[in-house]
């Protein structure tokens, strides 16, 4: 999502229905992973209806379960979860929402720019919904975790979006060539 001031990575939009906690923490990982990929240094938000301790819930539960997971996967990325999108983009209402986390946890807190969604319904509306109401660009959806550069076009796509994912998909394919 190329927004006004930043760049953010919005992740399952596309294909996931309802991800278990492991396939959240894959997930996490390979956004973070496609985010290097594109310039942009990682700060993960696992998200959810509710920041921290705040709530209790099934979903809360799994995407707590898949952030432990994801940061045992890739203790290197900056990782939090579960937070609310309000907390994780905005300093100020994370200082309200979040607090007494380790350095790597405030990292996020407020400045994430890896957003993964605890499910398609939650990630496929909050994505369009940024798109039309921001008139921001929309990159993909990016298809991760494949043996080749596969990417997917809305119905809805435009001119734009399609040299866009175009794009997205060749630069993929050199990296893959490359790696």
């Amino acid at each position: 999502m190329c927004l006004e001031d930043d760049v953010v990575v919005y992740g399952d939009c596309a294909i996931n229905t309802d991800p278990s906690a492991e396939d959240l923490a894959n997930i996490a990982k390979q956004s973070a992973e496609s985010a290097r990929a594109f310039g942009i240094e990682p700060r993960v938000a696992l998200l959810s209806y509710a920041t921290g301790d705040s709530n209790k819930g099934p979903i809360i539960d799994k995407v707590r379960d898949a952030t432990k997971l994801a940061q045992s996967m890739a203790p290197e990325i900056p990782m939090y979860g579960p937070i609310q999108y309000d907390a994780a983009m905005n300093p100020i209402i994370a200082k309200q929402k979040v607090k007494g986390l380790k350095k790597t946890e405030m990292e996020v807190a407020g400045n994430a720019n890896v957003l993964i969604f605890p499910d398609l319904n939650t990630g496929n509306n909050t994505y369009k919904a940024v798109q039309q109401s921001t008139n921001c660009l929309a990159m993909g959806p990016v298809l991760q975790g494949l043996n080749k550069p596969v990417n997917d076009l809305s119905r809805g796509a435009t001119v734009g979006d399609i040299v866009t994912t175009i794009a997205i998909t060749a630069i993929q394919a050199d990296q893959m060539r490359k790696a």
